[in-house]
């Protein structure tokens, strides 16, 4: 423990220097002209009396260490590091298949929310939509209320003419590269949930992708929903990168896939350090119990003058 204004306490002579005059100071009784016995000295009492006497005295001293600001360490807490982890979720026309009790849009927003709800940590998420275009619908943030509400407005049969005609990861996973390159801090991710081919990997395109990735530090994670196996260009990519791709057949096997993915990205845990913080409820109930035994003994426990 130590204190922001330690000058303060060199106050703390004034109520020493009291507590020395009523512990040394004699109380003599008044003798009475009837009174001719011989008394005895009462030092219980004297006692007890001095020791109600010393409690305003206490009281100053625990106001004078409170105006020092008494302040202790608190206990260091490891933190998880932050991860940014970008949702590039495919809404082409393709997504409307059924999956299980609904299309596969349903089943793949189902599942990325319940992965932001038992992700624990600081993390931070986005969501950027892809078809034959490409746009960032949730920008990075902690607010994880954003995918719930977005849910009912990204159905692919809500998306303009045009957009959903066709797959293009590549552009999509570029948009992603170039969001998190953005971030400053933490590990980068990118999950993306797709069903289908996509012409822009060809050629040896999907290499060039992945190195750009690994370059920025930012892993992929594939998942393939219905149908089929992965892509070989996406596990391509995301091997190059670090991460792994799934394939996920039914609505069980998309969630057992996303908690997969969070087994296997873990987050680091960063070291905090001790931080001072205010110290005083000790000493304020230490005061208040004084104050308490005070006020009782002002109902007759005092010296009398016979």
């Amino acid at each position: 423990m130590n204190f922001s204004n330690w000058l303060i306490l060199n106050f703390l002579f004034i109520p020493a220097g009291i507590l020395v005059w009523v512990w040394r100071t004699r109380r003599s009784a008044i003798a009475m002209p009837w009174d001719f016995g011989r008394q005895k000295s009462g030092w219980f009492w004297s006692f007890v009396i001095k020791c109600m006497q010393s409690i305003p005295v206490l009281l100053m001293a625990i106001a004078i260490i409170l105006l020092a600001g008494p302040r202790s360490y608190a206990v260091p807490k490891a933190k998880r590091k932050l991860t940014n982890i970008e949702f590039c979720l495919d809404l082409s026309g393709s997504m409307m298949a059924r999956f299980g009790s609904g299309t596969r849009y349903d089943a793949a927003m189902q599942a990325i929310n319940q992965f932001i709800e038992f992700r624990e940590g600081n993390d931070a998420f986005g969501l950027t939509i892809f078809g034959d275009t490409v746009h960032q619908w949730i920008p990075l943030t902690s607010d994880t209320s954003a995918f719930r509400c977005a849910t009912p407005f990204l159905q692919p049969s809500n998306m303009p003419a045009g957009f959903g005609g066709g797959t293009m990861i590549g552009q999509a996973l570029r948009e992603c590269l170039r969001i998190l390159d953005n971030r400053n801090s933490g590990d980068r991710m990118i999950v993306l949930v797709s069903d289908g081919q996509s012409a822009d990997l060809d050629g040896g395109k999907d290499e060039i992708i992945a190195h750009e990735l690994k370059d920025s530090k930012v892993v992929l994670y594939g998942v393939h929903i219905g149908g089929g196996n992965v892509p070989a260009e996406v596990a391509s990519i995301a091997t190059i990168t670090g991460g792994s791709t799934f394939s996920a057949g039914d609505e069980l096997g998309l969630e057992n896939v996303f908690r997969k993915i969070d087994s296997m990205q873990v987050a680091e845990l960063e070291r905090s350090y001790a931080e001072l913080l205010d110290y005083f409820w000790p000493f304020c109930i230490v005061g208040i119990s004084l104050l308490f035994v005070y006020l009782l003994s002002l109902f007759g426990l005092r010296f009398t003058p016979w």
